[in-house]
């Protein structure tokens, strides 16, 4: 029996209206008319044999379940993806790394870092997507404003990485009047380990020989892999700071 020949896949940018494509809509009403896949359409500009810029959009936004999704995706999620390669990859890679910048700088004011959920809000922009620890001494002044995020180190936040001799010699560099710590999971689950709690005990105890208070060490995670439902873990709030 002859199976019957696959359909070929409708091209979603032929069959839309001239007036409807994403290019002359945005001409038209401007960027805020256009949906997610159509601004994605955009960027990539073209599709590939057998696929066509919409249809390939779409996708994309299925595939992550929504655009802010594409934020923690690595160019090797996107090659997945028929009819994106490496250059295109790169761009929407590019892309991303610029709107979790853009996120991270949209406070105004030096914002205030005196609780919890306060650092986990300016964090969070900037931990989306990434696949590796990554541990950050937020420098504040008597006000507990920020004067300075340094990330500190990228890798495993342990004792090592994060010697507080280190952390401290940022603080004073810095001229702070206090500082709060910081790292990411990249598995979303903001539970501490072993190494974390041996980490804020060491900072603690320098806090008290420095004189420079430690507001707190946040884990910041994503509230859908927390156990708790939060997103992020506060050993002051643990008791431990």
């Amino acid at each position: 029996m002859i199976e019957p020949a696959a359909l070929p896949t409708p091209n979603r940018l032929l069959a839309t209206a001239i007036a409807e494509r994403p290019q002359e809509k945005l001409q038209r009403l401007g960027p805020q008319a256009l949906g997610d896949a159509e601004l994605l359409a955009m960027l990539l500009r073209s599709g590939t044999r057998g696929t066509d810029v919409m249809t390939l959009s779409e996708r994309l936004v299925s595939e992550a379940g929504s655009l802010a999704g594409l934020l923690a995706w690595a160019e090797s999620d996107f090659r997945r993806l028929r009819g994106i390669g490496r250059i295109k990859a790169l761009q929407l890679v590019t892309v991303m790394e610029l709107a979790r910048r853009v996120l991270g700088q949209q406070e105004g004011e030096a914002p205030m870092l005196r609780q919890a959920d306060q650092i986990f809000r300016h964090l969070r922009p900037v931990s989306a997507g990434l696949e590796v620890e990554k541990f950050w001494v937020l420098c504040l002044n008597r006000r507990h404003r920020l004067l300075k995020r340094v990330e500190m180190t990228s890798g495993t936040a342990n004792a090592t990485l994060a010697h507080p001799r280190e952390v401290f010699r940022i603080a004073m560099r810095e001229g702070a009047f206090a500082i709060a710590c910081s790292h990411n999971h990249p598995s979303g689950d903001p539970t501490p380990s072993a190494a974390d709690v041996q980490v804020t005990r060491l900072l603690r105890e320098a806090a008290q020989t420095v004189d420079i208070p430690l507001v707190d060490h946040v884990i910041v995670g994503q509230a859908a892999s927390d156990p708790a439902g939060r997103g992020y873990y506060s050993f002051r709030e643990a008791g431990m700071v």
